[in-house]
């Protein structure tokens, strides 16, 4: 896996790689026999209880979960080396067991100051570009690595060493190979990015406090009631987890957020800039001078995650002293719960990458509600240091704002969007001239990937923060897309004139290899990386010459799944009754002949999407020379096993007009089953008597709603679903209505209002520290006891510790042996 250089969503600084955030720990919920339920009283000589165990799949999945995974590689600024980061195997259920404390919508491990379950890689080698030499990179035994950060000159990587006792800053030179600690395990990445880079040699950090003791103790006897009221004003949410509770909760948020901030230089010096404070982020601008301080304060919210808490946001100047307040933002909690809500005043403040210390922010023109009628939405302005002359507008929107990319003094690229209608915008902007009228580039649907013109490529510019990659006469710019078509997915490199908007196909790949842009090596696009993979070849990197058509093999990467070479996929085509245009991805076991072995059990493995308009609905955006192995707990692992695979057949749920999607959600659903179906049989690869359906959140919801509504399937897999639509009543996936305006709409798609109608036999698996929003734990023990109660045959499983993406190899493992053993009984008899 290659990790792009490119740019962040607002064009600001290469990615940080090496974040993520899970659970804290539960008890498992096993149904066991009657007898082993049995009180030992009843008996002298009493069986004793059983406990359950966890499962190993059949072979060969568990080689194959044990296999190593495919190293991730970065590359340098300055394109001569290539960086490889070893990837962890699955964690052991007693890694995901480490402490958690959960806090205002997050997680964080209080041993390490990091979040709870903080991806790492394990090691890490160094080589150059071209010529492959390599050598490992000396770290200590049984190194966790994370927050990898190049330097603004490209000449330093920076990461975060995870020990026991918390996280450690180093930093490794290229030039020698020669990684060095910079810190104690003192920084703090419990709430955002624990350092930045300064343009000096230097780095801003986050420290824990040194004097902050040890964290707050829970009182034994409570001390009065928690109390919430709301006084008339509309504050509608959609639902959270992990939200404080109370006044502990907010001790504990305030302890663990606290850092300093300090600035460290690459000789382990290190001076503090500022006191304790709830640092939300502190960004230096690209020349260095100034730092945007992001603090969040109180009131804090019972309802709301941190991210809606209020933030005060202000310009520092090198040593810590304020220079300019940018904004103080109140609680975000009366935001519309509408897909283009926002909130008042300014938002997405940050600096300017192409200019050494302008700040840039966006305001709305409609108080951020998007049922008011306007002809403006968002407002983009800019300020110049010494932030002492009035801010200057750079550009209007008709629809809501949603990325900028800075390239230099006159070019800027802007993306408006507006959900309802599906309409999105590309604009060239002259922030030299914002007098000047905006040049608009692309105007589409953003449901249509037929006419999607790509992303912009970037390259490190004069403070080492991403800008616009031009050609060496200024005149164009560089796209890459995934180039989906109605002849299949191809990827492409695209330069587009400034001057007179007309865009040249440089490159496109071709079949077999599924093949995308990386990174360009030189202004005229000569030379590229890509990554390639066919369905029988790997993904690797390789250099390509334009000018010949040649390309260089960089990385020799193996197929770690060896037993799925023989794997048939294909993209299939077919038709919906109404006339809608669908597609699927089918895979046919190893050594399947269809002549010799007939028509398979299959399992139909599905998640629906809404959409605006029925020709875009049909379009082909699956890819199908890809490399296709499975991993985690993917259905494709049944493949091992004899079954057939329909992986995301289409399902477009389709409101045009002023309709909405879910208003004919059942029956549209139906519909793009059905036919599904009769393609698989009609080819004669799936016997409609042993068909199973399966999917995971929102696409286990829909799972259920297949068995309440239709008898098309033997049985069914529902992982980690929200099953009744009461307990997410002010919006959830594409629906926007609240429940109270769309109350019949919520009551027939939720399966918990049609258990008595499921008569296929359902499996039910959810990670019991479920932290996304809307598929609490209680979704699927309640929609069990419903199914129970209806003498349904229904099976439960909750995996301790785990989250809404099952995580350790034990649950991993007993997942993938809960669905062949569910398929295997009821489609193998």
């Amino acid at each position: 896996m290659v990790a792009s250089p490119n740019a962040k969503p607002d064009g600001n600084e290469s990615p940080l790689v090496g974040q993520s955030t899970l659970g804290r720990p539960e008890e498992a919920i096993v149904d066991l026999p009657t007898e082993a339920r049995s009180p030992q009283w009843l008996s002298p000589q009493v069986v004793p209880q059983s406990v359950p165990q966890w499962a190993s799949p059949p072979e060969p999945i568990n080689q194959i979960l044990d296999a190593p995974s495919t190293p991730e590689i970065l590359i340098s600024p300055d394109k001569q080396w290539l960086v490889e980061l070893t990837q962890a195997s699955l964690p052991t259920i007693a890694e995901l067991a480490e402490p958690v404390v959960a806090v205002a919508g997050f997680r964080l491990n209080p041993k390490t100051n990091a979040p709870a379950r903080h991806r790492t890689y394990r090691g890490m080698r160094l080589r150059t570009l071209r010529s492959g030499i390599s050598n490992t990179i000396a770290l200590p035994d049984d190194s966790r690595i994370s927050y990898l950060r190049w330097s603004p000159d490209g000449q330093q990587l920076a990461f975060v060493l995870t020990q026991a006792d918390g996280l450690e800053l180093w930093v490794l030179a290229l030039a020698d190979g020669m990684p060095r600690r910079l810190t104690a395990p003192v920084l703090n990445a419990t709430y955002g990015v624990p350092y930045r880079w300064l343009p000096n040699e230097a780095l801003l950090c986050k420290f824990i406090p040194a004097d902050r003791g040890a964290p707050p103790v829970k009182a034994a006897v409570p001390t009065g009631p928690i109390i919430q009221e709301n006084l008339g004003r509309k504050t509608a949410s959609r639902t959270y987890t992990n939200l404080l509770q109370n006044t502990h909760d907010e001790a504990l948020f305030e302890y663990y957020v606290a850092s300093t901030l300090e600035r460290v230089r690459l000789d382990g010096t290190h001076v503090r800039l500022l006191e304790p404070c709830l640092l939300d982020e502190a960004m230096p601008s690209p020349d260095g001078n100034y730092i945007l301080l992001k603090t969040l304060q109180r009131p804090f919210s019972y309802q709301l995650p941190s991210s809606h808490f209020p933030l005060r946001v202000q310009v520092l100047d090198a040593v810590g002293q304020v220079v300019y307040d940018v904004a103080d933002l109140p609680l975000a909690d009366s935001l519309s719960t509408q897909f283009d809500a926002v909130i008042e005043g300014r938002r997405r403040i940050s600096w300017r990458c192409d200019r050494p210390s302008t700040l840039y922010w966006v305001e709305a023109l409609d108080g951020g509600d998007p049922d008011k009628e306007v002809p403006e939405r968002d407002v983009l302005w800019e300020l110049n240091a010494p932030f002492t002359d009035p801010p200057t507008a750079l550009w209007r929107s008709q629809y809501r704002f949603r990325r900028v990319c800075w390239g230099r003094d006159d070019v800027a690229l802007v993306w408006e969007r507006w959900h309802n209608t599906r309409q999105t915008k590309l604009w060239r902007l002259n922030p030299s001239q914002p007098e000047s009228p905006p040049q608009l580039l692309v105007e589409r649907s953003y449901e249509d990937q037929y006419s999607d013109p790509g992303t912009p490529l970037t390259v490190p510019g004069a403070f080492g923060w991403h800008v616009l990659q031009f050609s060496a006469d200024g005149s164009s710019l560089y796209f890459s897309g995934r180039g989906a078509s109605p002849a299949g997915v191809y990827p492409f490199l695209d330069r587009l004139n400034l001057a007179t908007g007309v865009i040249e196909r440089l490159w496109q790949c071709q079949p077999p290899y599924f093949e995308s842009v990386v990174q360009l090596l030189d202004q005229e696009a000569q030379e590229f990386l890509t990554r390639r993979q066919s369905q029988t070849e790997p993904p690797n990197l390789f250099l390509h010459t334009r000018s010949n058509g040649q390309s260089l093999q960089l990385t020799h990467e193996i197929d770690r799944a060896p037993q799925f070479a023989g794997v048939h996929k294909e993209v299939v085509r077919y038709q919906r009754a109404d006339g809608v245009q669908l597609s699927a991805k089918l895979y046919l076991p190893a050594g399947y002949d269809p002549a010799r072995d007939g028509a398979l059990p299959t399992i139909f493995w599905i998640y629906p999407e809404e959409f605006k308009d029925r020709e875009l609905a049909g379009q082909v955006t699956t890819a199908e020379h890809t490399f296709s192995r499975p991993h985690g707990t993917s259905v494709l692992f049944l493949l091992t096993q004899g079954y057939a695979v329909l992986s995301s057949p289409s399902l477009p749920i389709i409101g045009e007009g002023e309709a909405e999607p879910n208003d004919t959600y059942v029956e549209q659903l139906l519909a793009g089953i059905e036919a599904a179906i009769a393609y698989v049989v009609d080819r004669g690869v799936a016997d409609r008597e042993r068909l199973a359906i399966g999917g995971h959140s929102y696409g286990a919801f829909t799972t259920a709603n297949v068995l309440a509504h239709s008898n098309f399937f033997r049985a069914g897999i529902a992982r980690s679903g929200a099953y009744n639509r009461t307990l997410t009543p002010f919006g959830f996936q594409g629906e926007q209505r609240h429940f109270w305006d769309a109350a019949d709409t919520y009551m027939h798609l939720s399966p918990f209002t049609h258990v008595g109608k499921i008569t296929a036999p359902l499996l039910l698996i959810h990670g019991a520290e479920d932290s996304n929003a809307g598929t609490y734990p209680l979704q699927t023990e309640r929609f069990y006891d419903a199914l129970k109660g209806q003498g349904a045959t229904v099976r439960q499983v909750m995996l301790p510790l785990e989250d809404h993406g099952y995580q350790s190899r034990e649950a991993v493992g007993h997942v993938l042996w809960e669905m062949v053993e569910w398929c295997d009984r009821y489609l193998k008899g």
